[in-house]
């Protein structure tokens, strides 16, 4: 069966911009026209592909075309940029950027800290818009096996069906507090009534860096207060300004330490994530230099 490309295009759009107007506006169509490729998509395959809502989202049997739907855009991208045209409507390449964005998951810190630099450098020669997810290190491989995104910085080691994945190394985190918060609620140390009773905080109801802090100063580690701070740079300011302890990226906090800004709460014991980039088996010229980037960004910034 040979699938519409208008409609296959149609269908990326709405999942990738969120509702049938938004698709309709970033493929310059009228609304209904993207709502009837999408209906005539539906009626081809015989299921239905997007669940309605505020943001739109693939079915379970729209999952696996989803991806499919990226995979020949960037394909198409790849072998028209040499006429000067874009993927999707045979726009000029001014448009490219618009009509292919490239769909990846990282962690906000990583994102905070060292993955910027890669997209830049892929940026300067391949004109292409990045559209990125935050997720979680430990639950990013499931935007890919869901195929919302072509690549992900994640935690997992064993590749997603269809894709490669490559070690980048690991990022070091450090407990830290204001040596006021140290001050007030550990005078005497590490104590357990003291680290059941000070706040820490949390990026999000996935973040465990915490309690695995914990687990390594305790055998039953307690359950603190906490504070839900979604955000890098945030979660440096919950420390400087007193409000907790958290664990933070080494290479943000290492000038505050240096400075006396921030202090350990327990120095030397330093929390290392094994990062990896898992990305399609696909062969691109865009993905392979987005691989080469992501890995020489990663061997500078991460603990090998």
């Amino acid at each position: 069966m040979q699938l519409d490309s208008r409609q296959l295009a149609a269908f990326a759009a709405v999942l990738r911009e969120g509702s049938f107007e938004a698709a309709a506006r970033a493929l310059h169509v009228t609304p209904s026209a993207v709502s009837q490729r999408i209906k005539a998509l539906e009626e081809r395959l015989g299921r239905v592909l997007i669940r309605r809502g505020a943001p739109c989202v693939a079915t379970e049997a729209g999952e696996s075309l989803q991806r499919h739907a990226q995979q020949v855009a960037l394909l198409e991208a790849q072998a028209l940029a040499p006429f000067g045209l874009a993927a999707a409507e045979g726009r000029p390449r001014g448009a490219a950027a618009a009509a292919l964005p490239l769909a990846l998951a990282v962690n906000a810190d990583s994102l905070a800290t060292w993955f910027v630099p890669a997209l830049a450098q892929v940026q300067r020669v391949h004109p292409v818009g990045f559209e990125l997810q935050v997720e979680d290190q430990d639950h990013s491989h499931e935007l890919l096996r869901q195929g919302r995104v072509i690549a992900a910085v994640t935690a997992e080691p064993q590749p997603v069906q269809g894709c490669a994945v490559r070690r980048l190394g690991a990022m070091r985190y450090r407990a830290v507090a204001s040596p006021a918060f140290v001050a007030r609620w550990f005078p005497r140390g590490l104590e357990e009534s003291a680290l059941a009773a000070a706040p820490c905080a949390v990026f999000n109801e996935k973040d465990r860096l915490q309690e695995r802090f914990l687990r390594r100063l305790l055998r039953k580690p307690p359950v603190p207060p906490r504070h839900r701070v979604p955000s890098t740079h945030g979660f440096v300011h919950a420390a400087l300004h007193g409000l907790a302890w958290g664990m933070n990226p080494e290479a943000l906090v290492a000038p505050l330490l240096a400075g006396g800004d921030l202090v350990e709460l327990a120095p030397g014991q330093v929390l290392d994530v094994p990062l990896h980039w898992q990305h399609w088996r696909l062969e691109a010229e865009v993905l392979r230099a987005l691989n080469l980037a992501v890995e020489a960004a990663a061997r500078a910034a991460l603990v090998r």
